[in-house]
């Protein structure tokens, strides 16, 4: 029996009404961020949002899911790709790291074509702080142009 590991996913309150489709998707698929658990099993235990700017349920969320049983949380990548980028992602990182002992990897599904043309143009993840927050959600093109 492969081990299970328990995750649960914390989406930008922006897309509060997202059904996590995508996300769902690259988790069962494996891609995105969801690769790096190659064949093993993955239990979802929590999926809410941050409640909104400057993400007032991140505490509630963390501690909800690790009752759950969550090792590890995602930080969707809603919270990279909106517009304009979560400025708290770091911190929330961080919080949910020390607070509560999971790890925690920003981002879900692969970044969109559409998403990265426009961020691109934008300039919004020049500084070199985003590089290993986009790394696991990157994809190749043809992934990325999959989720548009």
């Amino acid at each position: 029996m492969k081990p299970t590991t328990r995750i649960g996913i914390i989406i930008c309150d922006r897309y509060r009404c997202c059904a996590g489709g995508k996300c769902l998707r690259a988790m069962r698929n494996r891609e995105g961020a969801f690769s790096c658990y190659g064949d093993a099993e993955v239990e979802l235990v929590g999926f809410t949002t941050c409640n909104g700017c400057p993400g007032g349920n991140v505490e509630y969320a963390g501690d909800e899911m690790v009752k759950n049983g969550a090792q590890v949380i995602h930080l969707a990548t809603g919270l990279v790709v909106g517009y304009p980028p979560c400025r708290s992602i770091a911190a929330f990182k961080a919080y949910l790291e020390q607070r509560y002992g999971v790890a925690v990897v920003v981002g879900t599904h692969p970044i969109p074509k559409k998403y990265l043309d426009m961020h691109t143009r934008l300039g919004s993840w020049k500084s070199p702080s985003w590089e290993p927050l986009l790394a696991p959600i990157m994809c190749d093109a043809e992934t990325r142009a999959r989720y548009d």
